[in-house]
């Protein structure tokens, strides 16, 4: 049986063209179950106009991405937070280091 998705991997090149940092190891919390995991662990279907991105968890759709030749639409609005690592330091130590993600007694 053939996978009908992609991981979040496959969200890595169109979103660099929008941002400087690598958002795929990125952390997000999924609106609908609060799964907390990294962008690269996202369901991508790319089947349609642009990417759906799913949480892997419960199939809620937590991030949308359409291009044209001169503008990118990105909806977020599955995501609660996407903690995006800046420089060298990685996820893990800036949870450390902020006492985790926001709303991560849920």
């Amino acid at each position: 049986m053939q996978a009908d998705h992609l991981d979040g991997n496959a969200l890595a090149g169109p979103l660099a063209e929008i941002f400087t940092a690598d958002v795929s190891a990125a952390v997000g919390r999924c609106a609908a179950c609060g799964l907390t995991g990294p962008v690269a662990a996202l369901r991508v279907y790319d089947r349609a106009p642009g990417l759906v991105a799913r949480c892997p968890g419960c199939e809620e759709v937590v991030l949308r991405l359409v291009r044209s030749p001169d503008a990118a639409w990105l909806d977020l609005r599955g995501a609660v937070s996407l903690r995006i690592p800046l420089g060298g330091t990685s996820p893990g130590a800036v949870a450390a280091d902020e006492g985790g993600e926001p709303g991560a007694d849920r």
